[in-house]
């Protein structure tokens, strides 16, 4: 179960780099996967340049938390994490995205991140 809970926690972790990277690189495509389109060279390109660095950010916490802290310190913090996805899912579903997509994409995320937190406590 260890292999398991460290393998998922980096996946996850790794998956938000990848994030923040479309979203700083690719900030269009990116947005529509997210579930709510904008115009990258309008008013959101600000912020979806933020949400990049926040995805990004968040990525290369989790894995200096998991390296140096260990696996019941990466919980705790995969607890934290769980409330953005949480809360992209009322975004999207606030500025007419699709339920698809919210519940989907990022309510699953949410208890894929919620599996890992439980599954790090277990380690």
């Amino acid at each position: 179960m260890t292999v398991t809970a460290y393998t998922l926690a980096v996946v996850l972790n790794l998956f938000c780099l990848f994030l923040g990277y479309r979203f700083l690189f690719q900030p269009g495509p990116a947005a529509t996967g997210y579930g709510v389109p904008a115009d990258p060279r309008g008013d959101a390109g600000a912020y979806l340049t933020i949400k990049g660095l926040r995805d990004g950010t968040l990525g290369v916490a989790g894995l200096v938390v998991l390296a140096f802290a260990g696996a019941r310190a990466e919980a705790w913090f995969m607890l934290a994490v769980a409330l953005i996805p949480l809360g992209d899912t009322l975004i999207v579903l606030r500025h007419g995205g699709a339920k698809a997509v919210a519940f989907g994409v990022h309510f699953a995320t949410a208890l894929i991140v919620l599996v890992s937190a439980a599954l790090l406590f277990a380690a």
